[in-house]
């Protein structure tokens, strides 16, 4: 069995208590996450509106990932500059980010600058302009970025790991899109995606801040009130399929590397069984001293780091090891990985479960230190629909958690159909995978098979 670290003497329990969490939902369906913090003069906030890239017409990906680009590209009738120094004068920090679900609008602003930063914010959100001086330029932006990442292994190995394991899934595509897609997109789809998708009802506030609630609430009223809600719903349709083949392999000829992914698709974050999983992974591979890392980074010397993560979607989810090996191990540590996986049927031992739990609620408090922590974790409350006490009662929930349950959870993953994506040399490797009864399926960059 794996040898483990002494687990720390703990003198008094631990307890953790978020208050003054409050939410208000408005007429025309937008909602707020609010938590009073009277640290710092600040207040930080994500807009979040469900518009990611799992609304992108298949013949389309990267049509979020544009619109978001384009959004503060002048609005309300100022410039894209005029808006950037507005931000600038106030001290205001404002970004935007695009995930599969999501496009993410984020501002912090001292106290006294607020009414100003949303009343700009709402600007962005409810009026944008869409000026066509700026689509090409933001388009050509995109195109180069996506021709720089078709160099980058690991990047290829994630985008070739969700096409593999979500195959025509929505969930399948990458944010950015493909070049050749990108090249197509035109400003009129710019605006009708956003007029489909930029709806009160389809988005919420996560904010934290040392003004009271009532407060917020009235400023957020004053510049939002105006934003629409939805009058159709759209309904995404879901094609999974599963192939039959085991090790897909994009060749790098030059590399020296090979990049490793191996998962499946999970589902979507489940209350019943999300600390069950969070612990398994925490003693699988999850952090430093995990078995994962254990084997092939301390005892085979085979990478420098490998981990693991159940990672949460809106609407589904997936299990993921990921490393970087060295060409000539590449087999050796697909065996060890697929070993370690075959030792879960064992279950794990009250010591590593005992030390999981003191090391996960130790770091637990560290996750609401800053105001970017806070809106972070309130942001998880919308977009997984979370009890608004699931924070308070969180170390609760965590150490209840038995080693039947988590025993339960490791027979699942030992049996759950595992893909292996390699990107690397493949005739360096390929004769021993085929000897070792491997059935290797080449792919392009995309995950498609050849």
């Amino acid at each position: 069995m794996n040898s483990f670290r002494t687990k720390p003497n703990i003198k008094n329990e631990l307890k953790f208590q978020l208050e003054n969490i409050s939410v208000k939902e408005f007429s025309n369906g937008l909602k707020i996450f609010y938590l009073q913090k009277e640290k710092l003069p600040l207040i930080r906030l994500n807009f979040i509106v469900e518009a990611g890239s799992k609304f992108d017409s298949l013949s389309i990906p990267g049509l979020a990932r544009l619109t978001s680009a384009m959004i503060d590209e002048g609005a309300g009738g100022l410039s894209s500059l005029e808006l950037s120094d507005e931000f600038d004068l106030l001290g205001t920090d404002f970004n935007i980010s695009t995930d599969n679900d999501f496009i993410v609008l984020s501002l912090q602003s001292l106290t006294e600058n607020i009414e100003r930063s949303l009343e700009l914010l709402s600007l962005v959100i409810t009026k944008p302009d869409f000026p066509e001086s700026e689509f090409e330029r933001e388009k050509k932006k995109l195109l180069v970025s996506i021709l720089q990442l078709k160099d980058d292994p690991e990047r290829i190995a994630e985008q070739i790991f969700d096409k593999v394991i979500y195959q025509d899934h929505y969930y399948s595509f990458p944010v950015r899109g493909y070049y050749d897609t990108v090249e197509k997109i035109n400003l009129q789809d710019i605006k009708k995606f956003y007029e489909n998708l930029f709806k009160a009802d389809k988005s919420f506030i996560a904010a934290a801040g040392n003004i009271s609630s009532e407060k917020f609430y009235q400023l957020v009223e004053k510049y939002f009130k105006g934003y629409k809600s939805s009058d159709t719903k759209i309904v995404l349709t879901e094609k999974n399929i599963t192939f039959d083949k085991k090790v897909f392999v994009y060749n790098k000829p030059e590399s020296v590397q090979t990049e490793i992914r191996v998962g499946y698709v999970s589902g979507k974050r489940n209350a019943n069984i999300f600390f069950q999983k969070h612990l398994l992974n925490t003693i699988f591979g999850g952090q430093f001293n995990s078995r994962l890392n254990s084997n092939l980074r301390e005892r085979n010397g085979f990478t420098y780091g490998v981990g693991s993560q159940f990672v949460y979607q809106k609407d589904s989810g997936y299990f993921i090891i990921s490393t970087s090996v060295n060409t000539k191990n590449t087999l050796a540590a697909i065996k060890e990985i697929k070993s370690e996986l075959e030792k879960l049927k064992d279950g794990v031992t009250s010591d590593e479960l005992s030390f999981a739990k003191t090391s996960l609620s130790r770091k637990f408090p560290l996750n609401f230190e800053t105001y970017r922590h806070l809106t972070s974790n309130l942001s998880a409350l919308g977009i997984h629909n979370l009890p608004i006490d699931y924070f308070n009662n969180y170390l609760n929930n965590l150490n209840a958690v038995t080693i039947e349950e988590i025993n339960t959870e490791a027979l699942k993953l030992s049996q759950a159909d595992m893909k292996i994506v390699l990107v690397g040399n493949k005739d360096s490797f390929a004769d021993e995978f085929i000897k070792n009864g491997f059935e290797l399926v080449d792919v392009d960059e995309r995950g498609n098979i050849k």
